[in-house]
């Protein structure tokens, strides 16, 4: 059974690690010292930020989703918990706080693209380079039923 809950104080180290293990297991088109970079720029931001994770029964972080004014800023499942419905439990958590809530993913990134087009997400547009202006285009979705569908 997962359960969804807001992160407490000093689980950041807990949300690194998920991070760090979703990365390595999916953006393999990163180049090191890109994955390097922005791996110092997550181990300062995001234990600072609030995050709602994905936890098992004995109430252990399995995934985590950050949120900012609707836009869903990150979602990242631990590789060992991938295809358990632990993501799509985040992000519809996500939506029913935020129905029309928007994100983006990597264009390299094929399986995350499906999963937000599975989950309902059309494009809405594409940029040629990511939030540092890095060589790693993003497509911005937006759920559909901000849409009246």
């Amino acid at each position: 059974m997962i359960a969804i809950r807001a992160s407490y104080p000093g689980e950041g180290k807990r949300a690194v690690d998920i991070w760090r293990r979703a990365v390595d297991a999916t953006h393999h088109f990163l180049a090191p010292e890109d994955r390097q970079a922005i791996d110092e720029m997550v181990r300062d931001f995001l234990p600072d930020v609030p995050l709602w994770f994905a936890v098992d029964a004995n109430d252990y972080p399995l995934a985590f989703m950050f949120i900012d004014n609707g836009h869903m800023e990150a979602l990242f499942v631990d590789p060992a918990y991938r295809a358990m419905g632990v993501g799509a439990a985040l992000v519809r958590h996500g939506l029913a706080l935020h129905s029309h809530m928007t994100t983006d993913v990597n264009e390299q990134n094929a399986q995350a693209l499906g999963f937000y087009e599975k989950m309902g997400f059309k494009r809405t547009d594409r940029s040629p380079l990511d939030g540092q202006g890095r060589p790693y285009p993003i497509i911005h979705l937006e759920y559909a039923g901000a849409w009246g569908e």
